[in-house]
Order: C-alpha cells, then structure tokens, then sequence
C-alpha cells in the first residue's frame, strides 16, 4: 500500500499543530521535533507540518507564502454533507479560514479550509452513485426517484 506525505510550511509549529488536532487528527511523536510534526490524517496519509526553515532545507526552489499565493490544494472525501460542514466547523474554531462559498453541484458539495498558514485543504461529498459511475449517474438516480 502507498503511503502519502504532503509536506506543508508553517510559520507557527504549535499552532499548526493545535490546528490539526482540533480537526481529529492525532500527531506522530517519532516523526516529530522542534522543525517538523508528522500529522496523521489516516493510516496511509500523513502531513509533515515544517517550520519555514526546515522546509527550505528540501529544495533549492522558493517557498511562497501560502496566504497570498496556492501551489497546492489537497482534497478529502467526507462520508456525508453533514461530515463536511462539521470539519469546517472545527477548522474554523481553529484558527483556520474559508477562503469561498460551499460549492454544491447537486452531485458533490464540497466546502475549502485553509488552515492558519495559508495551506487549503478541501473537503467534499459525492453521491455514491456519482462516486462509481460519474456525475450523470446522479442525475439519472435522482430522474427515477421523481
């Protein structure tokens, strides 16, 4: 099985850190030091949280500022619309921000977080029949229930 690691910089450690947290996820100590948090979203995806600093350690490339400029946005499934209001609710108790409105698209619903240093996580629901068969099939589902 592959794992994933998103590596993300942070101006602040402890209040990514907290940040994290306060969405579920817990932090992995053995990855885990004054540079750097190994947050654990899942069993097989994982975020490095690294100060700006360490960060730059990784690569001869520029490290942009999140808060006003996107190099990437990473995206979750949430089991229901209700799972995606609730996460955003605890991220924004948290510290973080949403950048736009919800987006919903009668087959997905999906809403955007960006955690305190500017990083965009998105968080979104497909219908189950949408998810397999793409969004025709949702629309052809909700056709028969009518």
């Amino acid at each position: 099985m592959t794992k994933v690691f998103v590596n993300l910089p942070t101006a602040d450690l402890e209040r990514s850190k907290a940040f994290y947290t306060a969405l579920g996820c817990e932090i992995n100590p053995l990855f885990s030091d004054e540079n750097a948090a190994c947050i654990v979203w899942s069993d097989d995806v994982f975020f490095m949280v690294l100060t700006r600093a360490y960060f730059a350690t990784f690569t001869e490339k520029k490290i942009i500022d999140p808060l006003i400029e996107a190099q990437v946005s990473v995206s979750f499934s949430r089991d229901s619309r209700d799972d995606v209001d609730a996460i955003l609710a605890r991220g924004l108790a948290a510290g973080g921000s949403e950048p736009k409105p919800a987006q919903d698209h009668g087959f997905m619903y999906s809403r955007d977080l960006d955690d305190p240093d500017g990083n965009s996580l998105g968080f979104l629901y497909m219908s189950e029949a949408a998810a397999e068969q793409g969004p025709d099939a949702h629309l052809g589902a909700q056709a028969k229930e009518s």
